[in-house]
């Protein structure tokens, strides 16, 4: 028996064609947009890659790493061959205080700083049941100097029954190009932190508040509906480093990706 294959995300982009209001937005391009929406995937049967086209697993993996290198210049991305900020960055390839920076060294009253990773993982196994399991990339006195305000702001994790669950708020949701990185993105930290902390993944719960498709990914959004769902993948971690930041690229392995070919679309910047 042949179970259901569920597209959550593929009917969340109908319900933003079918339902969107036309707005304007900051790049000028024009969007149809809904507020507030949420997809759910469970962890412990698959990894969340998109089939209906293809998704490059090696730039959202070594984004990850960099997020978590606490770094905020392009130039590692680039040595590895992946350009995803290169639109953002400076002559000298900074992008300001973003996502890395925010996550490894918040900056505190005191001229300290926090590493909001390291304390999480630390909380998750010493007080499992905590409701406090919370990273922030949202500091309100820092987003003047960056070169991108976070799109994926904040997300939490949950304990329950052994199993480790996270959950994301994206204030900002490009469905066509940014959304599909971002799930597969806290997918795989989620299963990097349930490794890390002997737990069995759980859920990943994605929730946008304004999801938008842009204009101009319009058509392309109605090609990728035509297209039949494959089954997603699993992600295989290859070994368990000492700690989160211990991770490399090659830890990592996408089986049975079957999907569909690449949509080509601009990005909004």
């Amino acid at each position: 028996m042949t179970s259901e294959i569920l597209t959550p995300y593929e009917d969340l982009l109908r319900d933003v064609l079918e339902n969107g209001a036309r707005k304007s937005d900051r790049t000028g391009t024009g969007t149809r947009s809904v507020f507030g929406r949420q997809l759910r995937y469970d962890l412990s049967e698959s990894f969340p890659l998109i089939t209906t086209k293809r998704v490059h697993f090696k730039s959202i993996a070594y984004e990850l790493l960099w997020f978590l290198r606490g770094d905020s210049n392009v130039r590692w991305l680039q040595e590895r061959g992946v350009k995803i900020w290169d639109e953002w960055a400076d002559e000298n390839g900074d992008l300001g205080p973003v996502y890395g920076v925010q996550w490894r060294s918040w900056p505190t009253p005191e001229g300290g700083h926090i590493d909001q990773i390291e304390q999480v993982v630390a909380q998750i196994r010493a007080n499992p049941d905590s409701r406090r399991h919370i990273v922030t990339a949202w500091n309100p006195a820092e987003i003047s100097t960056m070169a991108l305000p976070p799109c994926h702001a904040l997300f939490q994790f949950y304990v329950a029954d052994g199993k480790l669950s996270c959950q994301l708020y994206q204030r900002s949701a490009d469905l066509f190009l940014g959304v599909p990185f971002n799930i597969a993105s806290y997918a795989m930290l989620t299963l990097m932190v349930a490794q890390q902390t002997g737990l069995e993944p759980g859920e990943f719960v994605w929730t946008g508040g304004d999801v938008h498709i842009y204009d101009n990914h319009e058509e392309q959004v109605r090609e990728q509906l035509t297209r039949d769902p494959y089954p997603y993948p699993q992600l295989r971690i290859h070994r368990t480093p000492d700690t989160i930041f211990d991770y490399e690229f090659e830890d990592f392995e996408v089986a049975n990706y079957e999907h569909h070919p690449t949509i080509r679309a601009a990005i909004a910047v």
